[in-house]
């Protein structure tokens, strides 16, 4: 079993399998290939071989140049902070519609409390009676 890489990076000459799925640096498939073909291509473009798949038969490499590697790590890292955090709290309010100004205004502040501490705030008003 290859070592898992964490981040997306340049792969280089270390190159777990022998058999790849290789594609140019415009995203046209070059099909599959050995390894020792794929390093040949790529010293012979200035090229890096990026890993893109590795758990499809054969592994997914693609021809990148410097800057389209570091585009593209600019946006995995955009992806990321827009996913939602597995630690992110969410707090739940509920309160009748019949309440009283003086305890709306501290749940409001609660509630205020919650947003700058980033968590997500679920607010129910229930009908009342």
């Amino acid at each position: 079993q290859p070592k898992r890489k964490a981040a997306f990076g340049s792969v280089g000459r270390r190159i777990p399998y022998r058999i790849l799925h290789v594609i140019n640096q415009d995203g046209e498939s070059l099909g599959n290939m050995h390894r020792a073909d794929a390093l040949r291509l790529m010293d012979e473009h200035g090229l890096k071989l990026v890993l893109l798949q590795e758990n499809v038969e054969p592994p997914v490499y693609r021809l990148m140049t410097g800057q389209q590697i570091h585009e593209e790590q600019l946006k995995r890292a955009e992806k990321k902070k827009a996913s939602p955090k597995p630690g992110v709290v969410q707090k739940e309010l509920s309160f009748s519609s019949a309440i009283a100004k003086n305890d709306l205004e501290t749940k409001i502040k609660q509630i205020a409390l919650w947003i700058e501490k980033k968590h997500h705030v679920k607010v129910t008003v229930r009908q009342a009676k």
